[in-house]
């Protein structure tokens, strides 16, 4: 599943191809878009903005008119010349939005609704949403609340858990644990206030550092090689996410690797560099 990185690039080049232009038309295989669009209608309007929060992207039109779209494991944005040929099949598409210029295509896209500014605000899975990690007004206070009235999560499953902090997925999942020194499958309850700092500071500071102009589009966490954009094997960018049974990059120690959560979603983790047990600094503070 794309994750708030890939969100945001995704949202960052449909507004600059798009935004400022007028729709010159709409097509839709997705009924619900097809009765909107045919009670209100697309064609005509401007694209006033496209933007990101958490794994949603919302296309603002003009007259109050959003489309929120999520990707979930398979949808894609892609953007055309008018005329050029697509790189995926036709019948994988689920919309167009069409400008003189521009044609943005949405293939595979399990998501799309219409909403106006207040439809949005009760859409459930939306409205719920935790601070955005690449929320440009990102409340650090509000998260590090969020992730301590969960105290009997597991780490691994706050970090995954939209209405707590949204944007971060499997990936960054492994990878921020590992960053922190934390065991994932830890309860919340087990954290002291400098393991919670690190958890959120290194949450933002990945995927901020995953949208920069010269990311290349990859997602990196370790950086002891060179970044390359194309690099063939995306593990050795990455501390221990699918690198189970290699060597840790630290300690030289096996990266383990279990299914975790209601979603069996696969966790990687160095068993030396994050112990299960608790931080000593939590256990002295226990034991008063």
């Amino acid at each position: 599943m794309p994750e708030g990185d890939t969100i945001h690039r995704a949202a960052r080049t449909l507004h600059r191809a798009l935004a400022g232009q007028i729709v010159s038309g709409f097509e839709t295989v997705l009924p619900q878009l097809s009765r909107v669009d045919f009670d209100c209608g697309i064609t005509g309007r401007i694209v006033e903005r496209i933007e990101s929060q958490g794994k949603w992207m919302r296309m603002h039109f003009s007259s109050d008119l959003i489309l929120l779209t999520h990707m979930l494991m398979s949808g894609s944005w892609h953007i055309y010349r008018p005329g050029e040929k697509w790189q995926r099949r036709a019948v994988d598409m689920r919309l167009v939005i069409k400008t003189e210029n521009i044609w943005a295509v949405a293939f595979n896209v399990p998501i799309a609704e219409f909403h106006t500014a207040d439809t949005l605000r009760r859409r459930d899975g939306f409205r719920s949403l935790g601070p955005d990690v690449l929320g440009a007004e990102f409340d650090f206070a509000r998260c590090i609340a969020n992730l301590q009235a969960h105290g009997e999560m597991e780490v691994g499953d706050a970090l995954l858990t939209q209405s707590i902090i949204a944007g971060l997925g499997n990936v960054f999942k492994s990878e921020i644990c590992f960053a922190c020194r934390i065991n994932p499958f830890r309860r919340m309850n087990t954290l002291n206030s400098e393991e919670l700092n690190c958890l959120v500071n290194r949450a933002r500071a990945f995927l901020l550092s995953n949208v920069g102009e010269s990311s290349g589009g990859q997602t990196v966490t370790y950086t002891g090689m060179r970044r390359t954009t194309g690099r063939s094997n995306v593990e050795e960018l990455l501390w221990v996410y699918r690198r189970r049974g290699t060597p840790c990059r630290r300690c030289g120690t096996a990266i383990a690797s279990r299914k975790q959560g209601s979603g069996a979603r696969t966790t990687f983790w160095c068993p030396q560099c994050q112990p299960m047990e608790l931080a000593k600094t939590f256990r002295n503070a226990a034991n008063g």
